[in-house]
């Protein structure tokens, strides 16, 4: 598969990093953050489990990543055992992405409907993020497909060998 294990220790430290920063996201940094500007618990409360569910899908993804790598590492990526991975994570990317669109829809419903605060620049902003973390997504669903297609033809090619 991978024939340069820098790249694969690489992605390891990468993702490392990655999941490090979303747990101090998690922990300290989003619960400050909400709890200096938006005193209300009532709008405080669903916003921060909302964003910490988006964190936390990402972090599965992580884990998922971790995993394949591992896979390939021992020369099973086209196995039961990735197609699994592979669906936790376009499952894990598609949970993280609903609960986002759907936050996005209700804070473009809010700001649009308040007369105080009508201002299109957030909901354009909302509406690229939602487009651009579908992105992910869809690449995953096309891959899954691509990883299965894969796996057929080499369960093909090891019983004509």
């Amino acid at each position: 598969m991978l024939r340069s294990p820098l790249i694969v220790l690489l992605l390891r430290v990468m993702l490392s990093l990655a999941a490090v920063w979303l747990l101090v996201l998690l922990t300290f940094s989003l619960p400050g953050e909400l709890s200096d500007g938006t005193p209300d618990a009532s709008v405080r409360v669903p916003v921060q489990i909302v964003l910490s569910l988006v964190l936390l899908s990402v972090l599965a993804v992580i884990v998922c990543v971790w995993r394949l790598l591992s896979l390939i590492s021992r020369d099973r990526l086209f196995s039961e055992a990735s197609k699994r991975w592979v669906d936790v994570t376009v499952w894990s990317l598609f949970a993280g992405w609903a609960l986002l669109a759907g936050f996005a829809l209700v804070v473009t419903g809010v700001i649009l409907l308040t007369p105080e605060i009508r201002d299109p620049g957030v909901p354009m902003l909302l509406f690229g993020v939602v487009v651009l973390a579908s992105l992910p997504m869809l690449l995953m669903v096309v891959m899954r497909g691509l990883l299965h297609q894969a796996t057929g033809y080499r369960a093909e090619l090891d019983e004509v060998i």
